[in-house]
């Protein structure tokens, strides 16, 4: 078996890496991308290999010389490699080497695990492409596949702004093809066509032509979970780092503090209703993303007035914000020197708002009565309601009165989970009688499903207040999908009040199986839509499993173990949807 790798490109969409250092050269988990291909395929028995070069061909040769002598390595050089596309460097490859044996063809944008090649070699075919499930992320040319047998080619210039990509695999571009489809029709149509029509195209173009004269049967290979990626720029080698490198995962994870569509995973750190949007409504969005992406969204007055609208209440104290989160400078500056009271432990942007803070304890359950009185010398009171990251609850009839009772003070209420609390918000007590001491926030992310549009609020009838958030507020402050979110969420009223009894129904049953988890010392009662579980073997063993269920099963947790000074061991689970929760069940299970 001889192996041809295609690596001639510059690695245009990789810059400015490549500027100075050949795409293949570039580490993955601290190996390089082509000592990864040669290792896969030495590990499989192949040493006979050919290497199409191009740009920078002297340092590529010179490493692969350096680090794998014990490879039989040629190589076949494509002077036009700035000019042509691999359908070219493919025909080179095949018109210099003698294709005396079966052969595997590698592109070298891959970085795939030994197994990968050993699928390959194990397949009774002599004429296999390796292919995947399309997913999210993936591109490139795709595959339909019926009975095991590739019956089209789509390469990337054919997919419209409507394909769909649910029934496609995804090739892998490592191909197994027999000596002799490589010395006849295969070679010879290549051959010409790269030297006659088109020397800028993809050699895949010539198998689907194949294909669809039925020239040739090429059948499909499908991995069952094996590791594999494709490394065209930049975002792809660093998701790369995250498949393959298992020890620095979590940190790769909580450096992006977000954006996880690249790894893969299964979120339970994050929180979100996994029952809203409903499917009616992501339709709507998908129809008229072209129009909403070349639309700018409304100013401020009226993206709050639709807000208002959707909340039921005075838009004039409403503000609609870029997420939650951009309350919190302004609330750094508007109680500035003032001293602050907050729950411990909670949401970390509160110690950011109010540094050096007292603190009133959350031990899974909250005194009110010490809140009452440490609030006695602070003139800011905060209050997180249900708590993150407990889940405790104090009842928001309390708070109004407490509210009520401390005009003299500022009464910041966060209440980004209450709709799974089964709770009245404060919002609407304040709807009936105001009080203008009071502050909410509320991040929308985790009550309407939905945390990439960044949607969130403050509510005031303090006049100066709202007056100073007016100022602070950009006069576009909304992208457009995140506004049309908010209009057509009107009518998914019914849809989303169920989205919350389901997730309150999906809770109490991931509670009561977590229960009954050997490692587990307790579950506690919640009022939002994540579980808080603490440990028996203290905070080892919860950063000891977050770390494995993250190696091996691709499944995120939060350790907040450090967010607590009893010296135990705490999770906080996010609820997903059922057949999700009794996976991670299951995972913990197989760990303990």
């Amino acid at each position: 078996m001889k192996a041809i790798i295609l690596a001639a490109g510059y690695g245009n969409r990789m810059r400015p890496l490549t500027d100075s250092k050949h795409k293949t050269l570039l580490t993955v988990a601290g190996k390089t991308i082509i000592g990864r291909i040669l290792d896969g395929l030495y590990d499989n028995g192949i040493t006979d290999i050919v290497v199409v070069t191009g740009y920078r061909r002297e340092e590529l040769v010179d490493y692969l010389s350096q680090n794998y002598a014990h490879c039989s390595i040629s190589y076949v050089h494509n002077e036009r490699y700035r000019e042509t596309n691999n359908i070219y460097s493919m025909a080179l490859a095949f018109e210099q080497t003698a294709i005396d044996t079966d052969i595997v063809l590698i592109e070298s944008d891959l970085i795939y695990e030994p197994a990968v090649i050993k699928r390959l070699l194990s397949s009774e075919r002599s004429t296999v492409a390796l292919v995947d499930k399309y997913a999210s992320g993936m591109d490139g040319t795709v595959v339909m596949v019926e009975s095991g047998i590739i019956t089209s080619v789509i390469p990337p210039h054919l997919q419209g702004n409507k394909f769909d990509f649910s029934d496609k695999y995804k090739t892998l571009n490592i191909y197994k093809f027999s000596r002799d489809f490589c010395n006849s029709v295969f070679k010879n149509l290549l051959t010409y066509y790269a030297k006659v029509i088109n020397d800028n195209c993809y050699y895949e173009l010539i198998l689907g032509i194949l294909i669809y004269m039925q020239q040739e049967t090429i059948y499909a290979e499908i991995l069952q979970g094996e590791k594999w990626a494709e490394v065209d720029d930049p975002n792809d080698l660093h998701g790369a780092e995250f498949i393959f490198n298992h020890q620095k995962r979590g940190e790769i994870l909580e450096e992006g503090f977000g954006g996880y569509w690249n790894y893969g995973i299964t979120d339970f750190c994050f929180i979100r209703n996994m029952y809203f949007p409903n499917a009616a409504l992501l339709s709507e969005i998908r129809n008229n993303l072209p129009k909403l992406l070349h639309n700018y969204g409304s100013r401020q007055d009226l993206l709050n007035q639709k807000l208002a609208w959707l909340l039921l209440c005075n838009k004039d104290n409403l503000h609609a914000l870029n997420g939650a989160s951009q309350i919190y400078p302004l609330l750094t500056t508007w109680l500035i020197g003032k001293k602050a009271l907050m729950p411990a432990p909670t949401f970390g942007e509160y110690a950011r708002v109010f540094p050096g803070a007292k603190t009133y304890g959350d031990h899974v359950g909250i005194d009110v009565g010490e809140v009452a009185a440490k609030s006695a010398e602070c003139d800011v009171v905060v209050f997180v309601n249900p708590n993150n990251p407990t889940g405790s609850m104090i009842d928001t009839q309390w708070i109004f009165g407490f509210a009520a009772r401390n005009a003299e003070k500022t009464i910041v209420v966060d209440e980004s989970f209450i709709e799974f609390s089964g709770q009245t918000s404060v919002l609407e007590l304040l709807e009936k009688s105001p009080l203008s001491n009071v502050i909410i926030i509320k991040s929308l992310s985790k009550s309407m499903g939905m945390p990439g549009l960044r949607l969130g609020y403050a509510y005031s009838s303090n006049t100066a207040f709202n007056d100073f958030v007016k100022k602070s507020l950009p006069i576009w402050n909304l992208n457009s999908i995140a506004e049309y979110y908010m209009e057509i969420a009107l009518k998914h009223r019914k849809s989303l009040s169920l989205s919350f009894s389901n997730t309150i129904r999906d809770r109490e049953t991931f509670k009561a199986s977590l229960c009954g988890l050997s490692c587990v010392e307790k579950v506690f009662d919640s009022a939002a839509n994540f579980l808080l579980i603490s440990m028996k073997s203290g905070p080892h063993r919860a950063a000891g499993l977050a770390e494995s269920l993250l190696s091996r099963y691709s499944i995120y947790v939060k350790d907040i173990s450090h967010k607590f000074s009893d010296g135990r061991g705490y999770l906080r689970l996010a609820v997903r949807l059922p057949h999700e929760n009794a996976m991670i069940v299951k995972c913990i299970k197989e760990l303990d």
